[in-house]
Protein backbone atom coordinates (compact mmCIF):
# COMPACT_ATOMS: atom_id res chain seq x y z
CA UNK A 1 0.00 0.00 0.00
CA UNK A 2 1.53 3.21 -0.93
CA UNK A 3 0.90 6.50 0.89
CA UNK A 4 -0.93 9.23 -0.26
CA UNK A 5 1.42 11.52 0.71
CA UNK A 6 4.16 10.04 -1.72
CA UNK A 7 1.63 9.75 -4.49
CA UNK A 8 0.83 13.65 -3.82
CA UNK A 9 4.61 13.90 -3.95
CA UNK A 10 5.36 12.05 -7.00
CA UNK A 11 1.94 13.66 -8.88
CA UNK A 12 3.47 17.26 -7.89
CA UNK A 13 7.24 15.97 -9.66
CA UNK A 14 5.60 14.85 -12.88
CA UNK A 15 3.88 17.98 -13.21
CA UNK A 16 7.11 20.73 -12.21
CA UNK A 17 9.69 18.41 -14.01
CA UNK A 18 9.25 19.70 -17.52
CA UNK A 19 11.07 17.15 -20.20
CA UNK A 20 10.48 17.33 -24.27
CA UNK A 21 12.76 14.70 -26.03
CA UNK A 22 12.71 14.36 -29.93
CA UNK A 23 14.43 12.21 -31.94
CA UNK A 24 16.46 13.83 -34.91
CA UNK A 25 19.50 12.31 -37.04
CA UNK A 26 23.00 11.08 -35.63
CA UNK A 27 24.71 13.31 -37.66
CA UNK A 28 22.66 16.13 -36.17
CA UNK A 29 23.66 15.95 -33.20
CA UNK A 30 24.52 19.39 -31.60
CA UNK A 31 28.36 19.24 -30.44
CA UNK A 32 28.94 15.73 -31.30
CA UNK A 33 30.86 14.38 -34.23
CA UNK A 34 29.98 11.36 -36.55
CA UNK A 35 32.76 10.19 -38.00
CA UNK A 36 33.69 6.62 -39.98
CA UNK A 37 35.65 5.38 -36.79
CA UNK A 38 33.38 6.51 -33.64
CA UNK A 39 30.38 9.22 -32.51
CA UNK A 40 32.09 11.21 -29.57
CA UNK A 41 32.04 14.76 -27.82
CA UNK A 42 33.13 17.30 -29.08
CA UNK A 43 35.38 18.34 -25.40
CA UNK A 44 36.18 14.27 -26.16
CA UNK A 45 34.56 13.38 -22.47
CA UNK A 46 31.06 11.95 -21.33
CA UNK A 47 31.06 8.82 -23.33
CA UNK A 48 31.17 7.84 -27.25
CA UNK A 49 29.35 5.18 -29.92
CA UNK A 50 32.57 2.86 -30.99
CA UNK A 51 32.44 -0.42 -32.94
CA UNK A 52 33.88 -3.85 -31.76
CA UNK A 53 34.24 -7.13 -33.82
CA UNK A 54 33.86 -10.24 -31.62
CA UNK A 55 34.97 -13.26 -31.92
CA UNK A 56 33.75 -16.53 -29.75
CA UNK A 57 33.16 -20.36 -28.83
CA UNK A 58 31.05 -19.53 -26.63
CA UNK A 59 28.16 -17.98 -29.06
CA UNK A 60 26.69 -20.08 -31.91
CA UNK A 61 28.10 -16.80 -33.89
CA UNK A 62 31.03 -14.32 -33.84
CA UNK A 63 29.51 -10.84 -34.47
CA UNK A 64 30.42 -6.94 -34.55
CA UNK A 65 28.47 -4.33 -32.77
CA UNK A 66 28.00 -0.60 -31.59
CA UNK A 67 28.77 -0.31 -28.14
CA UNK A 68 29.32 2.62 -25.37
CA UNK A 69 32.78 3.73 -24.70
CA UNK A 70 32.89 5.82 -21.32
CA UNK A 71 36.54 5.44 -19.83
CA UNK A 72 35.48 7.21 -16.47
CA UNK A 73 33.54 5.71 -13.20
CA UNK A 74 30.55 7.36 -12.43
CA UNK A 75 29.38 7.86 -9.14
CA UNK A 76 25.26 5.75 -8.11
CA UNK A 77 25.46 7.20 -4.19
CA UNK A 78 22.50 6.74 -1.82
CA UNK A 79 22.68 8.86 1.59
CA UNK A 80 21.01 6.94 4.78
CA UNK A 81 19.59 8.62 7.96
CA UNK A 82 21.51 6.43 10.42
CA UNK A 83 18.76 7.40 13.02
CA UNK A 84 15.59 7.04 11.13
CA UNK A 85 16.76 4.46 8.68
CA UNK A 86 15.36 6.14 5.79
CA UNK A 87 16.87 6.51 2.18
CA UNK A 88 17.47 9.63 0.50
CA UNK A 89 16.34 9.50 -2.98
CA UNK A 90 15.31 11.46 -5.93
CA UNK A 91 12.41 11.86 -8.59
CA UNK A 92 14.67 12.56 -11.41
CA UNK A 93 13.79 13.06 -15.27
CA UNK A 94 16.35 11.17 -17.68
CA UNK A 95 15.37 11.75 -21.69
CA UNK A 96 14.94 7.83 -22.69
CA UNK A 97 12.63 7.19 -19.58
CA UNK A 98 9.36 5.66 -20.60
CA UNK A 99 7.57 7.45 -18.10
CA UNK A 100 9.51 10.90 -17.63
CA UNK A 101 9.77 10.54 -13.82
CA UNK A 102 11.90 7.64 -12.17
CA UNK A 103 13.08 7.69 -8.24
CA UNK A 104 16.56 7.38 -8.63
CA UNK A 105 19.93 7.49 -6.23
CA UNK A 106 20.49 10.56 -4.30
CA UNK A 107 23.86 11.20 -6.68
CA UNK A 108 23.76 9.24 -9.68
CA UNK A 109 26.42 11.34 -12.30
CA UNK A 110 29.45 10.64 -14.33
CA UNK A 111 32.70 12.32 -13.87
CA UNK A 112 31.93 14.63 -16.85
CA UNK A 113 28.39 15.64 -15.18
CA UNK A 114 30.01 16.14 -11.59
CA UNK A 115 33.08 17.79 -12.84
CA UNK A 116 30.85 19.78 -14.59
CA UNK A 117 32.30 19.46 -17.80
CA UNK A 118 28.87 20.95 -19.68
CA UNK A 119 29.12 23.99 -17.54
CA UNK A 120 25.99 22.85 -15.74
CA UNK A 121 24.69 23.53 -11.81
CA UNK A 122 26.69 21.58 -9.26
CA UNK A 123 25.07 18.80 -8.26
CA UNK A 124 23.40 18.23 -4.74
CA UNK A 125 25.08 16.38 -2.01
CA UNK A 126 28.41 15.17 -3.95
CA UNK A 127 30.31 15.53 -1.39
CA UNK A 128 29.00 13.02 0.76
CA UNK A 129 30.13 10.66 -1.70
CA UNK A 130 33.91 12.11 -2.73
CA UNK A 131 35.39 10.79 0.79
CA UNK A 132 36.47 7.37 1.55
CA UNK A 133 33.24 4.84 1.94
CA UNK A 134 33.41 1.87 3.57
CA UNK A 135 30.32 1.13 2.17
CA UNK A 136 31.90 1.08 -1.43
CA UNK A 137 31.26 -1.28 -4.46
CA UNK A 138 32.97 -1.27 -8.28
CA UNK A 139 30.31 -2.59 -10.47
CA UNK A 140 30.12 -3.20 -14.15
CA UNK A 141 27.11 -1.99 -16.32
CA UNK A 142 25.68 -4.12 -19.17
CA UNK A 143 28.15 -5.35 -20.84
CA UNK A 144 26.44 -6.00 -24.32
CA UNK A 145 26.01 -2.34 -24.39
CA UNK A 146 29.08 -1.08 -22.58
CA UNK A 147 32.45 -1.64 -22.85
CA UNK A 148 33.95 -2.13 -19.86
CA UNK A 149 32.24 0.28 -18.07
CA UNK A 150 31.86 0.37 -13.71
CA UNK A 151 30.15 2.30 -11.73
CA UNK A 152 30.82 3.39 -7.68
CA UNK A 153 27.81 2.30 -5.56
CA UNK A 154 27.89 3.93 -2.52
CA UNK A 155 25.81 4.19 0.84
CA UNK A 156 26.73 7.17 2.50
CA UNK A 157 25.31 7.34 6.26
CA UNK A 158 24.30 10.63 7.56
CA UNK A 159 22.96 11.29 11.03
CA UNK A 160 22.33 15.05 10.70
CA UNK A 161 19.68 16.76 9.26
CA UNK A 162 19.52 17.83 5.70
CA UNK A 163 18.14 20.44 3.71
CA UNK A 164 16.20 19.28 0.79
CA UNK A 165 15.35 20.51 -2.81
CA UNK A 166 11.92 19.50 -3.78
CA UNK A 167 12.96 16.72 -5.96
CA UNK A 168 14.19 14.73 -2.87
CA UNK A 169 12.79 12.70 -0.43
CA UNK A 170 13.55 10.25 2.61
CA UNK A 171 11.64 6.71 1.82
CA UNK A 172 11.50 3.99 4.13
CA UNK A 173 12.37 0.77 3.01
CA UNK A 174 8.81 -0.46 3.26
CA UNK A 175 7.99 2.29 0.40
CA UNK A 176 10.42 1.18 -1.87
CA UNK A 177 9.20 -2.49 -1.47
CA UNK A 178 5.95 -1.33 -2.14
CA UNK A 179 7.34 1.03 -5.29
CA UNK A 180 8.77 -2.20 -6.81
CA UNK A 181 5.86 -3.35 -7.52
CA UNK A 182 5.07 -0.44 -9.91
CA UNK A 183 6.11 -0.28 -13.63
CA UNK A 184 9.06 1.24 -14.31
CA UNK A 185 9.07 3.46 -11.22
CA UNK A 186 12.43 2.63 -8.98
CA UNK A 187 15.55 3.85 -11.27
CA UNK A 188 17.66 0.60 -12.49
CA UNK A 189 20.98 2.54 -10.91
CA UNK A 190 18.91 2.80 -7.47
CA UNK A 191 18.84 -0.81 -7.14
CA UNK A 192 22.50 -1.31 -8.52
CA UNK A 193 22.92 -0.01 -5.15
CA UNK A 194 21.12 -1.16 -3.11
CA UNK A 195 21.46 -4.99 -4.29
CA UNK A 196 25.67 -4.01 -3.63
CA UNK A 197 24.73 -3.97 -0.02
CA UNK A 198 22.53 -6.64 1.19
CA UNK A 199 23.08 -8.79 4.26
CA UNK A 200 23.57 -12.13 4.55
CA UNK A 201 22.00 -14.77 6.22
CA UNK A 202 22.16 -15.82 9.42
CA UNK A 203 21.34 -19.61 8.13
CA UNK A 204 23.10 -20.79 4.49
CA UNK A 205 23.41 -24.35 3.32
CA UNK A 206 25.00 -24.16 0.06
CA UNK A 207 24.51 -27.53 -2.59
CA UNK A 208 27.90 -26.69 -4.33
CA UNK A 209 30.74 -25.48 -2.00
CA UNK A 210 32.80 -22.32 -2.62
CA UNK A 211 36.07 -24.58 -3.57
CA UNK A 212 33.67 -26.52 -6.33
CA UNK A 213 32.23 -23.53 -7.67
CA UNK A 214 35.91 -22.14 -8.62
CA UNK A 215 36.77 -25.20 -10.26
CA UNK A 216 33.42 -25.16 -11.96
CA UNK A 217 33.99 -21.60 -13.66
CA UNK A 218 37.67 -22.14 -13.74
CA UNK A 219 36.54 -25.11 -16.45
CA UNK A 220 34.60 -23.44 -18.27
CA UNK A 221 37.45 -20.57 -18.87
CA UNK A 222 39.29 -23.19 -19.97
CA UNK A 223 36.59 -24.54 -22.57
CA UNK A 224 35.64 -21.25 -23.45
CA UNK A 225 36.69 -17.89 -24.65
CA UNK A 226 35.70 -14.32 -26.47
CA UNK A 227 38.02 -11.84 -27.93
CA UNK A 228 37.28 -8.25 -28.57
CA UNK A 229 38.80 -5.72 -30.95
CA UNK A 230 38.25 -2.40 -31.46
CA UNK A 231 37.00 -1.56 -35.37
CA UNK A 232 35.60 1.72 -37.04
CA UNK A 233 31.47 1.87 -37.33
CA UNK A 234 32.00 2.42 -40.97
CA UNK A 235 33.57 -1.24 -40.95
CA UNK A 236 30.65 -2.74 -38.84
CA UNK A 237 29.30 -5.99 -40.18
CA UNK A 238 25.56 -6.11 -40.78
CA UNK A 239 25.33 -2.32 -39.30
CA UNK A 240 24.11 0.73 -41.59
CA UNK A 241 23.04 4.22 -41.41
CA UNK A 242 19.53 4.55 -42.21
CA UNK A 243 17.62 7.56 -41.92
CA UNK A 244 20.13 9.18 -39.33
CA UNK A 245 20.30 6.39 -37.01
CA UNK A 246 22.62 3.26 -36.92
CA UNK A 247 20.86 -0.21 -36.71
CA UNK A 248 21.17 -3.50 -37.18
CA UNK A 249 20.59 -4.62 -41.60
CA UNK A 250 17.37 -6.87 -39.61
CA UNK A 251 16.30 -4.33 -37.05
CA UNK A 252 17.65 -6.98 -34.49
CA UNK A 253 18.93 -6.06 -31.19
CA UNK A 254 19.16 -2.49 -30.73
CA UNK A 255 19.82 1.17 -32.93
CA UNK A 256 21.48 3.98 -32.06
CA UNK A 257 19.67 6.95 -32.32
CA UNK A 258 19.70 11.08 -31.90
CA UNK A 259 18.21 13.03 -29.55
CA UNK A 260 17.10 16.56 -28.77
CA UNK A 261 16.69 17.32 -25.20
CA UNK A 262 14.83 20.61 -23.22
CA UNK A 263 13.72 20.64 -19.88
CA UNK A 264 13.94 22.59 -16.43
CA UNK A 265 15.25 20.18 -14.10
CA UNK A 266 18.75 19.06 -15.01
CA UNK A 267 22.58 20.62 -14.52
CA UNK A 268 21.78 22.42 -18.10
CA UNK A 269 18.32 22.77 -19.66
CA UNK A 270 18.88 21.71 -23.03
CA UNK A 271 21.39 19.30 -25.18
CA UNK A 272 21.42 16.88 -27.65
CA UNK A 273 23.13 13.07 -27.78
CA UNK A 274 23.08 9.79 -29.25
CA UNK A 275 21.60 7.17 -27.18
CA UNK A 276 20.74 3.10 -27.18
CA UNK A 277 16.77 2.20 -28.71
CA UNK A 278 16.44 -1.33 -28.02
CA UNK A 279 14.35 -3.43 -30.40
CA UNK A 280 12.24 -5.17 -27.97
CA UNK A 281 11.10 -6.18 -24.77
CA UNK A 282 13.93 -7.94 -22.92
CA UNK A 283 13.90 -10.17 -20.01
CA UNK A 284 15.62 -11.56 -17.05
CA UNK A 285 14.42 -14.11 -14.99
CA UNK A 286 16.11 -15.92 -12.16
CA UNK A 287 14.59 -19.81 -10.93
CA UNK A 288 14.72 -20.49 -7.23
CA UNK A 289 14.29 -23.82 -5.54
CA UNK A 290 15.11 -24.16 -1.71
CA UNK A 291 17.69 -26.89 -0.78
CA UNK A 292 19.07 -28.11 1.90
CA UNK A 293 16.47 -25.80 3.50
CA UNK A 294 18.46 -22.97 1.78
CA UNK A 295 17.43 -20.84 -0.89
CA UNK A 296 19.13 -21.44 -4.08
CA UNK A 297 19.16 -19.28 -7.17
CA UNK A 298 19.89 -20.95 -11.25
CA UNK A 299 22.42 -19.27 -12.53
CA UNK A 300 24.56 -19.86 -15.58
CA UNK A 301 28.37 -19.07 -16.34
CA UNK A 302 28.46 -16.20 -19.05
CA UNK A 303 31.03 -14.13 -21.50
CA UNK A 304 30.02 -10.51 -23.23
CA UNK A 305 31.69 -8.62 -25.19
CA UNK A 306 31.96 -5.81 -22.20
CA UNK A 307 33.31 -7.76 -19.73
CA UNK A 308 37.15 -8.53 -18.93
CA UNK A 309 36.10 -11.68 -17.53
CA UNK A 310 33.49 -14.14 -17.34
CA UNK A 311 30.42 -13.32 -14.85
CA UNK A 312 27.52 -15.47 -13.29
CA UNK A 313 24.06 -14.58 -14.56
CA UNK A 314 20.60 -14.94 -14.13
CA UNK A 315 18.81 -18.46 -15.48
CA UNK A 316 17.71 -16.64 -18.68
CA UNK A 317 18.29 -13.71 -20.15
CA UNK A 318 17.72 -12.40 -23.45
CA UNK A 319 17.42 -8.85 -25.16
CA UNK A 320 13.74 -10.05 -27.12
CA UNK A 321 11.56 -12.10 -25.47
CA UNK A 322 8.93 -11.97 -27.74
CA UNK A 323 10.95 -13.93 -30.52
CA UNK A 324 12.79 -16.05 -27.91
CA UNK A 325 12.11 -19.07 -29.95
CA UNK A 326 13.66 -18.05 -33.05
CA UNK A 327 16.99 -16.82 -30.64
CA UNK A 328 19.82 -18.81 -32.18
CA UNK A 329 21.67 -18.32 -29.14
CA UNK A 330 19.53 -19.30 -26.42
CA UNK A 331 19.62 -22.80 -25.46
CA UNK A 332 17.01 -25.46 -25.95
CA UNK A 333 16.87 -25.38 -22.09
CA UNK A 334 16.45 -21.36 -21.80
CA UNK A 335 13.49 -21.81 -24.48
CA UNK A 336 12.37 -24.14 -22.38
CA UNK A 337 12.59 -22.04 -18.85
CA UNK A 338 10.71 -19.33 -20.57
CA UNK A 339 8.57 -21.40 -21.83
CA UNK A 340 7.31 -24.14 -19.31
CA UNK A 341 8.25 -21.51 -16.31
CA UNK A 342 8.13 -17.80 -16.89
CA UNK A 343 5.27 -17.77 -19.10
CA UNK A 344 3.12 -20.47 -17.55
CA UNK A 345 1.64 -20.88 -14.21
CA UNK A 346 3.44 -24.45 -13.96
CA UNK A 347 5.49 -22.72 -10.63
CA UNK A 348 5.08 -19.82 -8.21
CA UNK A 349 5.95 -16.36 -9.35
CA UNK A 350 7.39 -14.16 -6.66
CA UNK A 351 8.41 -11.50 -8.57
CA UNK A 352 7.04 -10.34 -11.79
CA UNK A 353 7.28 -6.55 -13.36
CA UNK A 354 8.50 -4.25 -15.73
CA UNK A 355 11.37 -2.17 -14.74
CA UNK A 356 13.45 0.33 -17.44
CA UNK A 357 16.90 0.18 -18.14
CA UNK A 358 18.85 3.85 -17.02
CA UNK A 359 17.50 6.74 -19.20
CA UNK A 360 20.56 8.57 -19.67
CA UNK A 361 21.93 5.98 -21.77
CA UNK A 362 18.52 3.51 -23.21
CA UNK A 363 15.74 5.42 -24.66
CA UNK A 364 12.47 3.62 -23.50
CA UNK A 365 14.11 0.55 -23.19
CA UNK A 366 11.89 -1.98 -20.89
CA UNK A 367 13.27 -5.44 -19.24
CA UNK A 368 10.63 -8.17 -17.87
CA UNK A 369 11.70 -8.92 -14.71
CA UNK A 370 10.59 -12.46 -13.10
CA UNK A 371 11.26 -14.86 -10.64
CA UNK A 372 9.65 -17.95 -10.28
CA UNK A 373 10.32 -20.85 -7.37
CA UNK A 374 9.93 -24.33 -8.51
CA UNK A 375 8.16 -27.07 -5.67
CA UNK A 376 10.49 -29.04 -3.83
CA UNK A 377 10.24 -32.39 -5.26
CA UNK A 378 10.67 -30.71 -8.91
CA UNK A 379 13.97 -31.74 -10.11
CA UNK A 380 15.68 -30.21 -13.14
CA UNK A 381 18.65 -31.50 -15.31
CA UNK A 382 21.30 -29.10 -15.27
CA UNK A 383 23.55 -28.72 -18.52
CA UNK A 384 27.17 -28.08 -17.35
CA UNK A 385 26.89 -24.73 -17.63
CA UNK A 386 24.47 -23.61 -14.90
CA UNK A 387 24.71 -24.63 -11.25
CA UNK A 388 22.58 -23.69 -8.16
CA UNK A 389 24.25 -20.65 -5.83
CA UNK A 390 23.06 -19.69 -2.41
CA UNK A 391 21.92 -16.47 -0.97
CA UNK A 392 25.30 -16.02 0.80
CA UNK A 393 27.30 -17.30 -1.77
CA UNK A 394 25.36 -14.46 -4.20
CA UNK A 395 26.30 -11.80 -1.75
CA UNK A 396 29.78 -13.08 -1.65
CA UNK A 397 30.32 -13.32 -5.98
CA UNK A 398 28.83 -10.07 -6.21
CA UNK A 399 31.22 -8.40 -3.57
CA UNK A 400 33.73 -9.90 -6.03
CA UNK A 401 32.35 -8.46 -9.09
CA UNK A 402 31.72 -11.83 -10.47
CA UNK A 403 27.43 -11.63 -10.82
CA UNK A 404 26.25 -9.38 -13.99
CA UNK A 405 24.00 -6.41 -13.87
CA UNK A 406 20.67 -8.16 -15.03
CA UNK A 407 21.01 -11.26 -12.07
CA UNK A 408 22.43 -8.78 -9.17
CA UNK A 409 19.25 -5.97 -10.08
CA UNK A 410 16.69 -9.34 -10.09
CA UNK A 411 18.40 -10.45 -7.32
CA UNK A 412 18.44 -7.23 -4.90
CA UNK A 413 14.81 -7.23 -5.74
CA UNK A 414 13.99 -10.28 -4.42
CA UNK A 415 15.71 -10.01 -1.63
CA UNK A 416 15.44 -6.18 -0.52
CA UNK A 417 14.31 -6.85 2.72
CA UNK A 418 18.10 -7.58 3.78
CA UNK A 419 19.06 -4.70 2.22
CA UNK A 420 21.86 -2.39 4.77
Amino acid sequence: MIKSNLIIWLNIQRNIQKINVTKIKLNSLKKWKFTKKEIFHTSKKFFKIIGIRVVSNFYKTNWDQPIIFQNEIGILGIIKNSKTKKYLLQAKVEPGNINKIQISPSVQATKSNYTRVHGGKVIPYLNYFKEKNKNFSLQSEQAFRYFNKLNSNIIALVSKKLVLDKSFRWFSKKELINLLKKKNLINMDTLSVFSCFIKKNKIDYPLNSLKSVSKWSSDLNKKYFLKTKIIKISSLRSWLMSKGKLRHKKNNFFSVIGIKIKTNHREINEWSQPIIQGSKLAFAGFILKKINNTKHYLCRYILKPGSKKNTFSCSVNTSNLNSYKKNINLTSFQKKLISNYFLSNRCKKIYNNLLSDEGGRFYHSQIKYTACELKKNEHLNLPFNYIWLSTNQIIDLIKKRQIDIEARLLFGILNFKGTF
